[in-house]
């Protein structure tokens, strides 16, 4: 989605929108696999503009359906978060293109060429910022069993006693 930088005027635009799955597939698809199959993005922004310089801020919804990372069965993980950029124009960033030491306010700063503003990296950028490490299919999911690979979930099983490392079984006489 491109906005044209003109077309903002200064008292703000808010811009509703909404992109289904194929959407999500086509960026993916020119750039990596994901991996991460998502449902459809819908969101909002708001630009104010002050000169040249650009205020964003927005929010996202959407939904990913994958693999839990413990336990393997289907995890539904809902995505959403709102966000905010200050984007200026590319020239006036490389006329300062020598070597600075960014702080955290500057992770914030993006910038646009030709007076427009493509919103699909900045919308992409928040949704993986949104997905965490670890994908769970519930907060207390107890995964596999190491050694038989049972999920602990729906079973329970006895290799925990039967496959004690020797090394450790020193401890098992310590009474606390």
């Amino acid at each position: 989605m491109k906005i044209s930088v003109t077309n903002v005027p200064e008292e703000g635009l808010k811009v509703q929108f909404s992109k289904d799955e194929n959407w999500s597939r086509q960026i993916f698809a020119e750039k990596e696999k994901l991996g991460l199959p998502l449902g459809s993005v819908d969101g909002s922004v708001t630009l104010k503009r002050i000169q040249e310089t650009l205020y964003l801020e927005g929010d996202i919804r959407t939904e990913a359906e994958t693999d839990c990372s413990r336990c393997l069965e289907a995890a539904h993980l809902p995505i959403s978060g709102s966000f905010k950029y200050v984007l200026s124009p590319a020239q006036a960033e490389a006329e300062h293109a020598e070597e600075q030491e960014l702080n955290p306010d500057d992770l914030d700063i993006a910038c646009y060429q030709d007076d427009l503003i493509d919103l699909d990296p900045l919308i992409i950028e928040q949704i993986l910022l949104q997905i965490p490490m670890k994908i769970l299919c519930r907060e207390d999911c107890r995964g596999l069993c190491p050694h038989c690979g049972i999920n602990l979930n729906q079973h329970s099983c006895r290799c925990h006693d039967e496959h004690m490392d020797s090394r450790l079984a020193i401890l098992k006489k310590l009474k606390v």
